[in-house]
């Protein structure tokens, strides 16, 4: 059943009020396939957990809502596990239930807000550790055939904070499971990137699990973002940027203490957060209704009731100064609609 004129503000952790046109939500691939056969010519959108998408305006199409859950074990061996999980399924939820189950790989990516379909979508990434690295599969429904066809991981094109499904097959497939190959012994931590290795040594944990790694992220997390539930955000509103190594060294002549990490092709990443708040947008606030976070120079946030156009103007200042200043060009992590 569609509904009419449905209110988004319950469905995006920017909790920005706009509202659908028809709206509706499935949770398995058959319920899909009916729907996708009543949208006929309306403009579609698939929400999955409404944390990367900044609302600017109404839609006047058909919303539909991924609730396809399900976690299950497809191939295991003595050292590793395929696990597949519905793109409905909490993205949390689902690291915390690998880890109860000891399968390590996704430690690292705990309490990043969303769902599993947008994990491969995005290849999301946080310490050292991305989608990418661990991506077994995905199956998608082609949204003009009805078709289900399986995705191996040559066939995404991973890049940073990219993937096919964002270029080349952007609007023409929905994402309904998404399966990982995980470790079941012999984890591989990953605890050399951001504050790992000092939240672990504040807690005198000298050898640690997958599950200590989680929580030492969870509380580096909790730290500096914002909760989605109190305080409307989408995380990090903007990707870090890639420069050549010649940028990088313009760069280190009036700014010796710019963070900087190796990226691939020769070329360096630099902490967009970081250019944001020495551009002194950290913390500023407009009339009390939105801002930037005063943590994280990163995370655009919605106090009290603001519009997604005000945010996005927000948005196109900050990477206007920063381009200013820095002559580099930040690019938004967040969908915009």
């Amino acid at each position: 059943m569609l509904h009419s004129n449905t209110s988004l503000k319950p469905h995006n952790t920017f909790g920005v009020d706009v509202s659908a046109a028809y709206y509706a939500e499935f949770d398995s691939i058959k319920r899909l396939a009916e729907l996708l056969e009543q949208k006929k010519d309306l403009p579609l959108f698939i929400l999955g957990g409404g944390s990367n998408i900044l609302f600017t305006k109404d839609y006047k199409g058909l919303v539909l809502k991924n609730e396809i859950l399900g976690f299950k074990t497809v191939e295991e061996s003595n050292n590793s596990v395929v696990v597949e999980a519905g793109a409905g399924m909490n993205w949390h939820a689902f690291v915390l239930k690998c880890i109860d189950l000891n399968y390590g790989g996704v430690e690292n990516l705990s309490l990043i807000p969303g769902n599993i379909g947008a994990s491969p979508m995005q290849n999301i990434g946080a310490y050292g550790v991305e989608i990418k690295d661990v991506f077994e599969y995905l199956d998608a429904v082609h949204i003009e055939t009805g078709e289900v066809k399986r995705f191996y991981k040559t066939d995404c094109a991973f890049g940073y904070r990219e993937s096919v499904f964002k270029r080349k097959l952007k609007g023409k497939y929905i994402i309904c499971h998404v399966a990982y190959r995980l470790n079941k012994n012999n984890h591989l931590l990953n605890t050399s990137y951001g504050a790992i290795e000092t939240e672990l040594k504040n807690n005198n944990i000298e050898r640690p699990t997958i599950r200590d790694v989680s929580n030492a992220v969870i509380a580096i997390r909790q730290s500096k973002l914002p909760d989605p539930n109190k305080i409307g955000n989408a995380g990090s509103f903007f990707k870090n940027p890639v420069v050549p190594q010649k940028t990088l060294q313009v760069l280190l002549e009036t700014h010796p203490n710019i963070p900087h990490y190796p990226a691939p092709n020769n070329e360096a990443k630099l902490a967009a957060g970081w250019l944001i708040e020495q551009a002194g947008w950290k913390g500023k606030t407009f009339e009390g209704r939105f801002g930037v976070h005063k943590k994280q120079a990163l995370v655009l946030v919605n106090y009290n009731n603001a519009k997604g156009k005000e945010i996005l103007s927000l948005s196109d200042q900050i990477i206007a100064d920063v381009a200013h200043k820095f002559d580099v060009s930040l690019e938004r992590e967040v969908n915009i609609l």
